[in-house]
């Protein structure tokens, strides 16, 4: 937290607020001997919890001579779209999954043994089955007084178990390029940390946070290119796609998420880690294509594969390479 004298509070752009060192050996970034590293701010917006003049401010580490740092993502996703997959106007959305802890259990578990099975969980309602909502409702208003592209939450499968999602909402006038979305998925799993933790409630972005038969916690990533959303490119831009994704699936893999293979089992709506599947309307696909899209010709691709703690400056930085044909 830092404390700014401001002329006009109202009036603060991004370029007036100043960049700020830190210790990079705290974080693991640096070490001890060579350890400032720089915060350069690249997005803010209106703080919903404090409120009044407050606002978040999500910034770069960069090296003191201004060099990204080697655990900046995000420029890595900006250099991509300046090698021209910006000339692809990609859209994306997260369907960001997560699971609520308490005392080291599972919201709503009971303290020992497990609760009933499977199946009344899914978007349900009533005290029994739906364990975190107030902490979800609060999450939701916070992220919409924010100014995020929040367009949906659910309970999950798993008791315990929510998503939200961040990205294009229908609305063409909002700009949803890969940078934007990603920013505002990571400020809004900021503020749901920050909101839980009022309630002394920890929030798990494990990909399988409860071993055996439940669902393990995914970030599918919805995109489009301005091909596949072009109603005489659609399909065949759709089908180049799913072939340049495949063969890269080793590299996506890589790099999406800690504990993948606990949640890619070939269960549990997964496809196995080390296959690869396209299907229409197949969640136990690598990659789906919605039903109204392959009745339509065009329109957008699901890839399933990403984890709960995924980076997503990372997988939109991937899915572009690959389909975009940048290397």
């Amino acid at each position: 937290t830092r404390i700014l004298r401001v002329k006009d509070p109202a009036k603060l752009k991004l370029e007036d607020l100043p960049e700020w060192g830190y210790d990079g050996s705290s974080t693991y970034q640096a070490a001890g001997g060579d350890s400032d590293l720089t915060l350069k701010p690249v997005f803010k917006t209106n703080d919903p919890v404090r409120g009044g003049n407050a606002v978040i401010v999500l910034c770069e580490v960069m090296h003191p001579d201004g060099r990204p740092h080697e655990t900046n993502h995000r420029a890595k996703l900006r250099e991509v779209l300046e090698k021209g997959a910006a000339k692809q106007d990609a859209w994306f959305g997260f369907e960001q999954e997560y699971t609520f802890f308490q005392d080291k259990t599972p919201l709503g578990w009971p303290t020992s043994g497990y609760p009933a099975p499977q199946g009344p969980f899914y978007c349900s309602v009533g005290a029994n089955v739906a364990h975190g909502r107030t902490i979800v409702e609060r999450h939701t208003d916070a992220c919409l007084e924010a100014g995020l592209l929040l367009f949906g939450t659910n309970a999950e499968v798993m008791p315990g178990q929510w998503e939200f999602q961040i990205g294009y909402r229908g609305d063409t006038s909002e700009e949803v390029n890969p940078l934007v979305c990603s920013d505002h998925l990571w400020v809004a799993r900021w503020l749901l940390h920050r909101i839980a933790e009022d309630q002394g409630v920890e929030v798990s972005f494990a990909n399988k946070p409860i071993k055996g038969d439940w669902n393990g916690a995914g970030m599918h990533t919805n995109f489009s290119t301005s091909d596949i959303r072009d109603k005489k490119k659609g399909m065949g831009a759709i089908e180049n796609a799913i072939a340049a994704l495949a063969n890269k699936h080793e590299e996506h893999i890589a790099i999406y998420g800690a504990g993948l293979a606990e949640r890619l089992t070939g269960d549990h709506e997964t496809c196995n880690i080390e296959q690869f599947r396209h299907g229409v309307a197949d969640r136990g696909a690598s990659i789906r294509i919605p039903i109204h899209v392959s009745q339509n010709g065009y329109g957008y691709l699901e890839d399933r594969r990403p984890g709960a703690n995924a980076n997503p400056y990372e997988v939109c930085a991937k899915i572009l390479m690959s389909v975009c044909g940048i290397d």
